[in-house]
């Protein structure tokens, strides 16, 4: 058993005390004013003694609330007092609590993300695999009755394989985001021409989905500091997104304009839209919002979380607004920076 050597020491000084005031006051009656003195101290120790125990008995509450935090009991929370230093303490003791807590809450949302995440992974995952395995069986078995048929089986095949590359190319570039494994590279760019080089690499998409491009980007540069693969990246899967989800509103539309130092990039369509209760979560991952938009679109659900990812490492900003069977709007905002010195 442990003893508080302090209050030891006290009890300790206050019998002393006693005894010497007991001693003295038999043997020198006539020393009042010493006599006065041994009461003052010993009304002193007295008193320290309570205030030890006050002291010791408040550490003692303060150690059992932080146990309850650390076990679990987030809701926890110490009760200032008179004491000012003891109360700075309390106040940053509280303040560390709350920050636990949010860690806390955190954590558990992060645990809850994983395990959505990693069921519609295995879910996406089996789904092209299974078919892969059926159509490459059906060839093996000969169950094709035409050549025609073959090569429908063959390019469904090459369809759903490539499908499923792309699938776990995102996974991987979203965990390598996720850990800070993506050196990007900065350099003066010209977002305009980032924009332009994107819109050209769909093309052949809007002529085969007969969607009409309605760009407005500017002629001159608009340089920002960044990385050229990543904002390439951020840009083509807003346009994807776009073409995939909303053609058949058959217009696409880009617009690149400058506002407070920022430039602004917003991609739209007139497709069916995104319902109010999905618009929210439209940049979480493996979440999609095809029932309220394309029932036929496929994707990974990965293309705007990975963009989200990019923006954020840019210090940009990425948003969506929708009005459902009006307009769908994509906004990508950056800052902007000067021209290039030149030597």
């Amino acid at each position: 058993m442990k003893y508080d050597k302090g209050a030891v020491l006290l009890i300790a000084q206050l019998i002393v005390l006693s005894a010497l005031f007991i001693v003295d006051w038999t043997y020198q009656p006539q020393g009042i004013v010493r006599g006065a003195l041994f009461a003052v101290l010993f009304a002193v120790t007295v008193i320290h003694l309570y205030v030890r125990y006050r002291f010791t008995a408040r550490l003692k509450s303060m150690a059992a609330a932080l146990r309850r935090a650390t076990q679990g009991n987030m809701n926890t929370r110490l009760l200032a007092g008179d004491d000012r230093h003891f109360d700075e303490v309390i106040f940053s003791i509280n303040e560390l609590i709350e920050q636990l807590a949010k860690v806390h809450v955190r954590t558990i949302r992060s645990e809850a993300a994983r395990k959505s995440l990693l069921s519609n992974i295995s879910h996406d995952i089996r789904t092209p695999l299974t078919s892969i395995i059926g159509y490459a069986d059906a060839l093996k078995d000969d169950i094709a009755a035409s050549g025609e048929e073959k090569q429908r089986y063959l390019d469904i095949l090459s369809r759903k394989t490539v499908a499923l590359k792309e699938l776990i190319d995102e996974i991987f570039e979203l965990a390598k985001l996720d850990a800070d494994e993506i050196p990007l590279k900065p350099e003066t760019l010209d977002f305009a021409e980032i924009v332009r080089e994107s819109v050209i690499g769909f093309l052949p998409k809007l002529k085969k989905y007969a969607i009409e491009l309605k760009a407005n980007i500017p002629e001159e540069a608009c340089f920002i500091v960044a990385d050229r693969v990543s904002v390439l990246r951020l840009v083509s899967n807003l346009i994807k997104n776009a073409v995939e989800h909303g053609k058949d509103g058959k217009v696409l539309g880009i617009e690149l304009t400058e506002a407070a130092g920022r430039y602004q990039l917003l991609v739209w369509d007139r497709g069916s839209g995104i319902s109010p209760e999905d618009l929210p979560r439209v940049f979480e991952r493996m979440y999609r919002t095809d029932r309220a938009r394309n029932p036929s679109a496929q994707g990974s659900g990965l293309g705007l979380a990975i963009a989200k990812a990019l923006a954020e490492k840019h210090s940009g900003t990425l948003w969506a607004e929708s009005e459902p069977g009006v307009k769908t709007t994509f906004g990508f905002a950056i800052p902007k920076r000067g021209a290039p010195s030149r030597d």
